[in-house]
């Protein structure tokens, strides 16, 4: 189901319903390539940048969690320093997790944003109330968001989101 995409100056009354922000990790928290290190295994690289954007988030108040169909150590360890609470990894069919997330969060649909890269997030993707990709994605994950990064997933495209997400967060919170 392709999702209209959203005009810069739309973007605040769309992003001002959402509780809560849901990342994939390959491709999006980084930028998709692995590495493999003798006795600790799969690594990637992640963006300090997205890192405290996210961390920022958190600390205003809103939650962020951590879909992956991947399950390297690196992931967990990632999450976990950056006090992602709602991290689930190595289930490619995602819907069990956004499922678990909005149960456990009490959240609605509408209430979430998504920001996915491949061809499997599409589930989650066209159920969220805000859908994102990072510029690499194929067409046809483009084809069911509101909205394409600028930067690149592992580069940015993360803090594009959490910066466009913290005032509407400390807005409602008070703090802005």
């Amino acid at each position: 189901m392709a999702k209209k995409k959203v005009k810069s100056k739309s973007l605040p009354a769309l992003l001002k319903k959402i509780k809560v922000l849901i990342l994939d990790v390959d491709g999006v928290m980084t930028d998709g390539r692995i590495f493999y290190v003798e006795g600790t295994g799969w690594g990637a690289f992640y963006s300090v940048i997205d890192g405290y954007g996210i961390r920022q988030l958190l600390k205003a108040g809103m939650e962020v969690c951590v879909i992956s169909g991947g399950s390297f150590v690196s992931h967990k360890k990632r999450a976990e320093l950056l006090g992602v609470r709602h991290a689930y990894f190595g289930d490619e069919n995602k819907l069990h997790a956004f499922e678990s997330i909005k149960k456990d969060l009490k959240v609605k649909n509408e209430e979430i944003a998504y920001i996915g890269d491949e061809l499997f997030d599409i589930p989650v993707l066209e159920q969220v109330g805000f859908a994102a990709t990072p510029p690499h994605a194929p067409q046809a994950v483009k084809n069911v968001v509101h909205y394409v990064t600028k930067k690149a997933g592992g580069f940015g495209a993360v803090r594009e989101l959490t910066d466009l997400l913290l005032p509407i967060q400390q807005k409602r919170q008070g703090r802005g």
